[in-house]
């Protein structure tokens, strides 16, 4: 499919989406609680769905309840030799560990451009666990067998937080004694403290001593009980919108949690150091155009901003630098490259110097033909750089944004967009 945003001014309000990063954990503690959970405002974007699907795949039974998702666990039981995480970073990364907790063999794969994704790092950790592990030259798919052993291991969090977050979630549900995961070079803190936060909630118990050492209690849930969890509003993709009203309009988004751990809340000190006209208050989040400067900002820990950074920095006079570039490799595409090149066919000059990423913006944005390189990111961002532009701005390949949020074309338009969609034939 390939969408054309002409440029637009937008206002209104909207409700930020479901949080695809707090939905998948949801889903994942579901799964291990014995008992019932039911999810509230659930998620339904190609990652959550195929989060329900693994933990369907593991035993679970779910159902929809009005807009409630209702699911029944008594454990990990695999009902499938074979599991398919579609083309989820996170669900394969957290649900591996998980999985291995089974005593047959299961086979692990996924799609698109999660096949090319290193996993190495299960080749090198799992069989330490006591898990026979089979990948295909560190990529998927991968076969193990379990169940997994708890003890006392030393991990580098380097390459992935979310590779530590599944070994949490499968420690939280299997350990007998306190054990400890000893964890080196973490990246992305802000995911590792949802991850806690959610298995808080399910009542386990784990200490953090200063993201070097986390320390697994066995838990004391021993009777079957019903959990309520709301799943958070999702600031990933909300920087889209929020990105959006400092470019093109004033617009408030609702349904953020301003307390939130989640690492990409980290927008809101990009916006006010560029100068974007914002008020914040707990229930939502009013934002509009001004004259934008050029800022400094750290990615390292959220390196998912990359993409709403860049659409935000080419309207921001100066020099934009963004640190944490070499965060960018394993994505669904090289974000770096690929953003490189699909703003520099809009005009604008990104610099890529070893971990940082210079955008040249403040010269004006004109629309183009661009593609998405199958990655929702960076659909959205050319999305949101066209609202703006001189001239209208064509994205191929425009469906990515369903792998975390479906309804980004949908809510842009509500606000005032002007989005045409056209389907391609297949040749």
């Amino acid at each position: 499919m390939n969408v054309t945003i002409q440029p637009s001014s937008i206002t209104g309000s909207i409700v930020a989406a479901a949080s695809k990063s707090s939905m998948q954990r949801a889903c994942a503690a579901a799964l291990l609680h014995k008992g019932t959970t039911i999810i509230h405002n659930p998620g339904h974007s190609n990652d959550d769905n195929a989060a329900i699907d693994v933990i369907q795949q593991m035993g679970a039974k779910t159902s929809l309840v009005g807009e409630e998702l209702h699911v029944t666990s008594n454990g990990v039981n695999a009902e499938n030799e074979r599991i398919n995480c579609g083309e989820s970073g996170l669900g394969i990364r957290m649900f591996a560990p998980i999985i291995s907790m089974n005593k047959v063999p299961i086979t692990i794969n996924g799609e698109g451009s999660l096949l090319k994704r290193p996993m190495d790092f299960f080749d090198e950790v799992l069989p330490d666990l006591g898990i026979q592990v089979k990948s295909n030259d560190g990529k998927l798919p991968l076969v193990v067998k379990g169940p997994l052993q708890t003890k006392e291991i030393t991990i580098d969090g380097s390459l992935s937080s979310q590779f530590l977050t599944g070994l949490l979630f499968a420690y939280a549900a299997s350990v007998t004694e306190p054990t400890t995961i000893n964890v080196t070079n973490l990246k992305s803190k802000p995911y590792i403290d949802l991850t806690l936060k959610v298995l808080a909630h399910f009542g386990y118990k784990i200490e953090n001593k200063n993201y070097e050492q986390f320390i697994i209690t066995p838990s004391s849930n021993s009777q079957p009980t019903t959990i309520n969890y709301t799943v958070e509003g999702d600031w990933s993709g909300a920087a889209f919108l929020l990105v959006a009203g400092a470019i093109a309009g004033k617009i408030t988004v609702k349904g953020l949690d301003v307390f939130s751990t989640q690492a990409d809340k980290a927008i809101l000190q990009a916006l006010t150091d560029c100068g974007a006209s914002m008020s914040i208050e707990e229930s939502q989040i009013e934002i509009g155009p001004a004259a934008l400067k050029a800022f400094h900002f750290d990615a390292t820990e959220c390196p998912d901003l990359f993409p709403p950074l860049v659409a935000l920095a080419s309207y921001c006079a100066g020099k934009t630098v963004i640190e944490g570039a070499n965060r960018l490799t394993h994505k669904e595409s090289n974000r770096a490259l690929t953003l490189q090149e699909e703003f520099g066919k809009m005009g604008i000059q990104i610099d890529l110097q070893d971990d940082l990423m210079i955008v040249h913006g403040g010269g004006g944005v004109r629309g183009a033909v661009v593609h998405s390189h199958h990655d929702h990111r960076i659909a959205m961002a050319c999305a949101v750089a066209g609202l703006k532009a001189t001239g209208e701005t064509t994205i191929e390949v425009a469906e990515a944004i369903n792998k975390s949020y479906p309804d980004f074309y949908e809510h842009i338009k509500k606000l005032g967009a002007v989005v045409l969609e056209a389907e391609v034939s297949k040749k």
